[in-house]
């Protein structure tokens, strides 16, 4: 099932993911909490000191916001976790890739040993010992209230979830551990012997010989369970108990609910064809299927088919022109899910097509699908001519550039305004509403974001070996390092990120004057 791949844009933007390697000193120092405030025109910088950062650094991990960083630091012979330089209990070990910040960035949990037992660490506390902690199992639910993880006692293993013990099992699925999205249910894969069965808020289901991967799953309001499951030679599709017809296989990652959880789509395998399966009517049979979706308004289903050696897009039931090739993952709703979008290949030429009209031809389109603001008024995407890169918004072409960021434009949410990172030689700079800011020798990959009511905007930037927040051009103070995830805009206007500079750990705010 594999497509022609669209063109790569050309990658400018740096990364900023060694910033513990040159932010450390040779001892810990006691936490200077002061803070200190640089006035601008319409900015005040007020930074705060949280601590200096430890010598030897194993492990890190960011919240998703950027505002909070911890690591694990370890001494002659034990280890600590560090959280915005508040220093945590030592252990005999701690498992580094287990650090988990919640959803909201609020809470952290790790996975620890202590003397020849295994526990985990939440907000500071310890929970109850166990002979191990299930490795990728620590997880919080979507609202950053409650916490599960799988562990073992003996040769059994079981679930925790906020901190009561679930009934043993021969085993418990790896990463097939999940909330609800409501954060009010819990779901798992359980081994029984040779079976496998799929744990629901503490009911089993039946057995099956094997749970598909990437399931179980909930619906959007977490009313309704589903998976994929294993029964002799056959597979077929579990939803809310009910078994549904039996098929030769079920893609992986391709049993979907509709936003409002009153649908359930898949694909399936018959022989060597594939279809599509809605609330369990099927579909055409074609060589190959991708890229199922539900539209946002729940009234559409889209996807992407082979028929020979052509690809063409199916919404609704009904066939849209055939393509040599469409991009995987560019198949796009917009959220009032009236208008749809994706880049398609034709004659050696890449094209977006909209609505099932066709947009201009080009060389080439980058790697990002195009992006669509809310009403679906507005549509933009990055394209190739010769060996310069450009962007189209609304059909317009901008100027040309020798590099278009990885991941833009963006638009804001109201989908009104459009930026993107250019690049000219080895000079980049941000590109907002087609007016070019200051130039920087990187802007870092991710960072460009548009406040929650699109009137400000903010990014990374580097300056020789020296990084800087920029808010509305407004360049904040250099330092050596940005922490990643950052900047983010705590409400409408105030922007916050942490920082360090001279081995010492700091958060930092730009607040509008007047505020």
């Amino acid at each position: 099932m594999k497509q022609k791949k669209t063109s790569p844009a050309i990658r400018m933007v740096f990364a900023i993911v060694s910033i513990v390697v040159f932010c450390v000193i040779a001892n810990a120092q006691q936490e200077d909490t002061s803070k200190d405030t640089i006035q601008q025109a319409s900015y005040r910088v007020v930074t705060q000191r949280l601590g200096t950062m430890h010598e030897r650094i194993v492990a890190v991990a960011f919240s998703s916001d950027g505002c909070h960083l911890a690591y694990v630091t370890s001494g002659p012979w034990t280890v600590r976790v560090v959280v915005d330089g508040q220093e945590g209990s030592e252990y005999n070990r701690i498992a580094g890739a287990s650090l988990v910040f919640s959803p909201d960035s609020k809470r952290l949990a790790y996975v620890a040993r202590k003397s020849d037992k295994w526990l985990v660490v939440v907000d500071g506390q310890q929970g109850p010992e166990y002979d191990g902690i299930a490795e990728g199992q620590l997880i919080f639910s979507p609202d950053g209230k409650r916490l599960a993880y799988g562990a073992g006692r003996d040769d059994k293993q079981l679930v925790v979830v906020d901190g009561q013990e679930g009934p043993v099992y021969d085993g418990i699925g790896k990463g097939m551990l999940i909330f609800s999205r409501d954060s009010k249910r819990v779901a798992y894969m359980a081994q029984k012997g040779d079976k496998q069965i799929v744990v629901v808020d503490g009911q089993e289901g039946r057995k099956y010989d094997k749970i598909g991967e990437s399931t179980p799953i909930f619906s959007p309001d977490g009313k309704r369970a589903a998976y994929a499951a294993q029964k002799t030679n056959k597979w077929l599709v579990v939803v809310d108990s009910r078994e549904g017809p039996e098929y030769d296989g079920i893609g992986k990652d391709m049993l979907i609910f509709s936003p409002d959880g009153k649908r359930v789509a898949y694909m399936a395998q018959k022989g060597d064809k594939q279809l599509v399966v809605v609330n369990g009517q099927e579909g055409p049979v074609y060589d190959g299927i991708a890229g199922l979706i539900f539209s946002p308004d729940d009234k559409h289903v889209a996807y992407i088919a082979q028929k020979d050696d052509k690809w063409l897009v199916v919404l609704d039931g009904q066939e849209g022109p055939e393509y040599d090739g469409i991009g995987i993952g560019t198949l796009i709703f917009s959220s009032d899910g009236k208008h749809i979008a994706y880049v398609s290949q034709k004659r050696g030429k890449q094209l977006v097509v909209l609505d099932g009209q066709e947009r201009p031809e080009y060389d080439g389109i980058g790697d990002s699908p195009p992006v669509l603001s809310p009403d679906g008024r507005h549509l933009a995407y990055q394209v190739r001519k010769g060996n310069k890169w450009l962007v189209v918004v609304d059909g317009q072409e901008g100027p040309q550039y020798d590099g278009i960021g990885e991941g833009h434009p963006v638009l804001s949410p109201d989908g009104e305004r459009v930026a993107y990172i250019a690049r000219k030689g080895n000079k980049n700079f941000v590109v907002v509403d087609g007016q070019e800011g200051p130039v920087y020798d990187g802007i870092g990959k991710g960072t460009l974001v548009f406040s929650p009511d699109g009137k400000h905007i903010t990014h990374q930037a580097r300056k020789g070996n020296k990084q800087l927040v920029v808010v509305d051009e407004q360049e904040g103070p250099v330092y050596d390092g940005i922490i990643q995830n950052g900047p983010t805009f705590r409400d409408q206007s105030v922007v916050e990120y942490l920082a360090v500079k001279a081995g010492v750990l700091q958060r930092v705010q730009h607040i509008p004057q007047g505020q």
